[in-house]
């Protein structure tokens, strides 16, 4: 089997169990959002070791706060669930139309120093995918106008978000966060999007405006 159809298959059976505890919420939610949350924090404590207390203690609130968002949107008010799974249709269409988009029409470096391998296209793409399903989401769920300008904002958060990871692994000198998930790496490798995305999202939400 080749890496995209592998990479596929992890993606559908990620998007199923995220968006089965979202639909559930509760402590079904809880539970898996604080078993990725100590996951994020092995992962950074491995890339990080030997650079100083600080990291260690940053690592613990990269991974705590995005987990706390990530409940505070389902839990908030009626509109949670509509909001929560529009967090995950930004980011993972920022990630899936920056990789199709990349592969297809890819040619500038958009940060070669820190990941050689993403380009100013897949940026384009990622922007492109996530304001035109992030847009149709709010729309078909009534989550408000904001969100159809935020979408492109925060999937520039959300690249902003997989390039920070890049540059701590090549500071590292590693390729992947770990070895959990096939085809893509580590917890932090498919989540370091989401990180800024929810945190987001929870900010604007807690603001009012969805």
């Amino acid at each position: 089997m080749n890496e995209l159809a592998v990479r596929t298959i992890t993606g559908i059976l990620l998007i199923a169990a995220a968006l089965g505890a979202a639909y559930v919420g509760g402590n079904v939610l809880a539970l898996l959002v604080a078993t990725i949350a100590t996951l994020m924090f092995y992962e950074w404590t491995r890339i990080v070791r030997g650079w100083g207390a600080t990291w260690y203690v940053s690592g613990f609130f990269y991974a705590l706060l995005p987990a706390l968002a990530l409940l505070w949107i389902r839990e908030r008010d009626h509109h949670g669930l509509a909001l929560l799974v529009w967090t995950f249709v930004v980011t993972w269409s920022t990630d899936i139309g920056a990789y199709f988009a990349g592969r297809r029409f890819g040619n500038r470096k958009l940060a070669p120093a820190i990941s050689p391998n993403k380009t100013v296209e897949g940026l384009y793409g990622g922007i492109l995918a996530a304001s035109l399903l992030g847009g149709a989401w709010a729309l078909a769920t009534g989550l408000g106008i904001a969100l159809l300008l935020l979408a492109p904002l925060f999937a520039v958060a959300a690249q902003g978000g997989d390039l920070f990871e890049s540059g701590m692994k090549r500071r590292a000198g590693v390729k992947d966060s770990g070895a959990w998930l096939p085809g893509h790496g580590g917890v932090l490798d498919r989540l370091d999007g989401l990180v800024p995305v929810a945190v987001l999202t929870a900010a604007v939400q807690l603001m009012g405006l969805t």
